[in-house]
């Protein structure tokens, strides 16, 4: 009844075939142009999918195998769509007909239903490799559908101003500061836009936009977490007698001299990350959380005696796995879901670890997390006149707004210094 099917006899100008959507009922049929288009290499006639091919090397060969799979999902949807469609036809007992399913299929305000979608995107999230952004949808659908129990049943065009609003009042009940509803509002705008831009939802409801709901607005001040230099020289000149705090204290000073490296990329680094240029020896890497953006540069950081001699001392008390170059992952032979699940639990017990550390050394004024290495190099760059432009590059932003939410203060020392002008006046 539902099928694909490629066209045979007319080719595009990148000699390519339109994929259509086949709905058939009592020998009637009728097909749906889907704006999805194939070659007879890569089409699988049999499984009516794109063909996905297995260990790919080649840069070109990687992204067009992307975009098959991002094909193939848009089939799934568009499969789905097609089944919710003639099986809403069926509880109403209706003896519909293919014109009628056309309108029901090509109603751009009523296609779809967001938590279908939302799952469908998570799926390919997972099986893609990105597990943190999977992690991020998911968490905002069980927050969805904790909000409104029938969310199974919403079509995009029912995300509207209200509902945005309804979510917000929910989330502030539950005790959710503003920047935790910022994490969830932006996950589900996203979706919104994606939906709009595959044509699956339309902009006529759209919630959010100028005049529209205001993310930006529930931002709230991050309170800053870098150390000052007193209990910096602790963590940099105390060795603690137990091992599990000592391990903490060494990664900690690593991340702070890979120029504030994350707990996750860090896990993450192999020996190809290693990479000789310049007459030394560099670790190169895209950091994990933006490295599928637009744009994206490398960071290269020079391994320094120093750094050689942290990761020389880590190795010697927690021995590496598989190919990784800092003794995280403790387990060989994960990877995908797995292995990223592994880190994050790893990363609970560093901050575990950071904690007893923490105390240990008298370190009260803030909570040690793996996040103040990275924020107290920063403010050690600031604080040594280096540029914020600099700053955002070692740091590996996106972009210099990411930056200024980290240094746009100065520490009381800085502020204590300048106001010395008052009074030489």
């Amino acid at each position: 009844m539902i099928s694909f099917v490629k066209r045979n006899d007319v080719a595009n100008a990148q000699g390519l075939y339109a994929v259509r959507l086949r709905i058939c009922k009592e020998r009637q049929r009728r097909y749906f142009s889907l704006n999805i288009f194939a070659d007879n290499e890569y089409w699988d006639e049999e499984n009516e999918c794109f063909r996905i091919l297995k260990n790919v090397r080649d840069k070109k060969q990687k992204e067009e195998n992307e975009q098959r799979k991002r094909y193939n999902y848009l089939l799934n949807c568009h499969r789905l769509r097609a089944q919710e469609i003639i099986e809403g036809f069926q509880r109403e007992n209706t003896d519909w007909t293919l014109n009628q399913f056309a309108d029901a299929f090509l109603n751009k305000s009523k296609q779809g239903k967001i938590k279908v979608y939302m799952e469908n995107h998570i799926k390919t999230l997972r099986e893609t490799g990105h597990i943190g952004n999977a992690n991020c949808y998911a968490a905002t659908l069980n927050m969805l559908e904790h909000y409104d129990s029938k969310l199974e049943q919403k079509v995009f065009s029912e995300i509207d101003i209200k509902f945005v609003n309804g979510f917000d009042v929910f989330l502030q009940k539950r005790g959710c500061k503003g920047n935790t509803r910022k994490y969830y509002f932006k996950a589900l705008r996203s979706i919104l836009n994606k939906a709009i831009l595959e044509k699956e939802a339309t902009e006529k409801t759209y919630p959010f936009g100028k005049a529209g709901f205001q993310i930006e607005k529930l931002t709230e001040e991050t309170e800053k977490r870098y150390l000052p230099m007193e209990d910096w020289n602790k963590i940099k000149n105390t060795v603690s007698e137990k091992p599990q705090r000592e391990y903490a204290r060494k990664l900690f000073l690593l991340s702070y001299y890979c120029y504030g490296i994350s707990f996750i990329d860090m896990a993450y680094l192999t020996r190809s990350n290693i990479v000789k240029f310049n007459g030394g020896e560099y670790i190169v890497y895209k950091r994990h959380k933006i490295q599928h953006q637009k744009g994206v540069k490398p960071i290269k950081i020079k391994i320094t005696k120093e750094i050689e001699r942290l990761l020389d001392s880590l190795k010697e008390n927690s021995p590496t796995v598989d190919d990784f170059i800092v003794p995280i992952v403790s387990i060989s032979g994960y990877t995908g879901e797995k292995l990223y699940n592994h880190i994050r639990g790893r990363y609970k017990k560093y901050n575990g670890y950071l904690a007893e550390l923490a105390e240990e050394l008298q370190i009260t004024d803030m909570k040690l997390t793996t996040y103040v290495s990275r924020h107290t190099m920063a403010m050690m760059l600031q604080r040594n006149n280096v540029s914020r432009e600099q700053i955002s590059q070692i740091l590996g932003h996106a972009d210099m707004k990411t930056t200024n939410t980290y240094l746009d203060s100065f520490d009381t020392t800085v502020i204590d210094e300048a106001a010395k002008v008052l009074y030489d006046v």
